[in-house]
């Protein structure tokens, strides 16, 4: 190839670029054969342009300074009689233009948006999208254009506009009111569309043009956002879209997305808002992933807008959370998160735990956070809150965060009404898991045991319609024995164990002996800090009566931020 571009007569130039590409698509340099594409250009024979064209927008980008030799090229060619060569030059000014080829060619693609060819007019379109990105002052001078091409008739043409228009609202917000001024000739097009029914010429999947109506309805979104007069323009026909709209093929659920987005940007009535929600709720129930994913993904987003319409659909985003597809998992835990409330906690929590017992270990962690963090912050009562909470500590008791525990302590010790019940549920939890005990059981247990022993050894503060539960301080202390003798719980488990045995022999005088026992056995523990404070707690019982004055329950704890 190096040698066939060294020939000035090469008449098969147009061949070898081809080849050249080819090399290129393969990964090997090509940079020697960038001159042969400027030549290709300038020839007369549309053989050749094609060639020479297609090679510059492959072969070189808008970085490439040879690509300043070109403009010259594309001017001329963009006023050739002949419009496939216009459009080869539209279309390559669509892909490289930088900087200061679009300020040299912005009068030509002007010029061109007026003609009356559609297909000459859609690709400069195009290519003033590329330019007002890379020239964003120069947005004025392409806005008067745009207006007026939406209101054309060819389904080309109304793409490349809306597409310029959403450019230039995102660019120069200060445009949008000018464009609201087309938003009666949008809804006319797009409920054109929606009656037109089946169309073998833009049709896809039984839909007309999905993708000129997905354009026009990003495009209404944008204009009717903050503008009531606009928003009620577009209610009609929006609400058609969402009503007519086939949602067998892929093509119709694309449109109704963008719809329901469109819905909930603008100015809508609460009718209006229903009806999107309800457009995913039947989402939900797709059997396909990815649209169960979307429906998911926007109803996250516009819980925070209208959360009781989305909470119709509550029982489907539970469902969701069993699901076998992980990621659909997660995004309905996220959503599930939001649309709990001080009314459907007692309900969603019971469901969340549920499949708490069965669901994977991977997601175990993530859901026990979150139905922590939802029990901290809506439990209607601290009795139920206790409950819940020694449920979730029985089956995912190692995924439990410390703020969730210190929050159940600290509830615990603000409301005495619950201490002598607190202490009996998680006594009964920790007996009847104590072979494979938690952390975070046995450390809620034996720090309720410490506080409030003597209420589970004489069930005092029997709650009504609770269990009655018999507990002597011989089982009391057995218990809390083999926590500390676990090897599987950690040092700071064994600390508050010990804590507790002291604490419970301070106060109840059947329990002293054991407890003085069980603490002049670690003294000699193998751990600095179990030893130090079993030697402590020894002094302490030297103390005599002070000892259960030392050994007082705690204050009820300020409320964990």
């Amino acid at each position: 190839l190096r040698d066939a571009f060294k020939d000035p007569d090469n008449l098969m130039r147009h061949r070898n670029v081809a080849k050249l590409m080819f090399v290129h698509m393969l990964g090997y340099p090509s940079h020697f054969g960038q001159m042969e594409c400027l030549k290709l250009i300038a020839s007369n024979s549309f053989s050749e342009k094609r060639v020479g064209y297609l090679a510059l927008m492959l072969l070189l980008d808008e970085k490439q300074e040879v690509t300043m030799l070109v403009t010259n090229s594309l001017k001329v060619d963009m006023s050739h009689k002949n419009h496939y060569i216009v459009g080869l030059a539209l279309c390559s000014l669509g892909n490289i233009c930088s900087a200061e080829m679009a300020r040299d060619l912005a009068p030509e693609v002007r010029r061109l948006m007026k003609g009356s060819s559609s297909y000459l007019v859609k690709k400069a379109a195009l290519c003033a999208e590329r330019i007002v990105n890379k020239l964003p002052e120069m947005v004025p001078e392409f806005v008067d254009a745009s207006v007026d091409l939406l209101h054309g008739r060819s389904h080309g043409v109304l793409l490349a506009a809306a597409t310029l228009a959403l450019s230039i609202c995102g660019l120069a917000p200060a445009q949008i009111p000018t464009f609201r001024k087309a938003v009666p000739q949008l809804c006319r097009v797009l409920k054109n569309l929606v009656q037109s029914g089946h169309s073998s010429e833009h049709a896809v999947g039984g839909v007309a043009d999905p993708f000129l109506q997905v354009k026009l309805l990003k495009l209404m979104g944008v204009l009717g956002r903050g503008d009531t007069e606009s928003s009620d323009q577009m209610s009609d026909v929006l609400a058609q879209v969402a009503t007519s709209t086939e949602t067998k093929k892929n093509a119709g659920n694309a449109v109704l997305y963008e719809c329901v987005k469109t819905v909930m940007t603008i100015e809508s009535v609460g009718g209006q808002r229903v009806l999107a929600i309800n457009v995913l709720g039947k989402f939900l129930a797709n059997r396909d992933n990815n649209i169960r994913y979307v429906a998911l993904n926007t109803l996250a987003q516009i819980v925070q807008i209208d959360p009781q319409a989305v909470q119709r659909h509550r029982q489907t985003v539970v469902a969701c959370v069993k699901d076998a597809d992980v990621s659909i998992r997660k995004r309905a835990l996220e959503l599930v998160y939001a649309l709990v409330n001080a009314d459907n906690i007692e309900t969603l929590a019971q469901e969340l735990l549920e499949y708490l017992i069965v669901c994977d270990d991977e997601f175990k962690p993530d859901l026990t956070a979150k139905l922590c963090t939802l029990v901290q912050r809506h439990a209607p009562s601290v009795e139920w809150k206790v409950d819940l909470m020694v449920q979730i500590l029985v089956q995912a008791g190692k995924h439990v965060p410390e703020e969730a525990l210190r929050g159940l302590v600290a509830a615990v010790t603000r409301d005495a009404g619950v201490h002598g019940y607190a202490v009996r549920h998680l006594y009964r939890a920790l007996m009847d898991n104590l072979d494979h005990c938690s952390e975070g059981l046995a450390t809620a247990a034996v720090w309720c045991m410490g506080e409030y022993g003597e209420a589970l050894l004489s069930g005092a503060g029997r709650l009504a319609g609770e269990e009655p539960l018999s507990v002597t301080p011989d089982e009391a202390m057995s218990a809390l024995r083999v926590v500390l003798q676990s090897p599987s719980m950690s040092e700071v488990a064994r600390e508050m164990a010990l804590t507790a045995v002291t604490k419970l022999g301070a106060r109840v005088p059947a329990a002293l002996e054991q407890a003085k026992h069980i603490v002049a056995v670690h003294r000699s523990s193998a751990s600095l800090e179990l030893q130090q404070r079993a030697c402590e707690f020894d002094a302490m019982f030297r103390q005599g009566a002070l000892s259960g004055q030392l050994m007082e329950a705690m204050p009820p704890m300020e409320e964990a931020e």
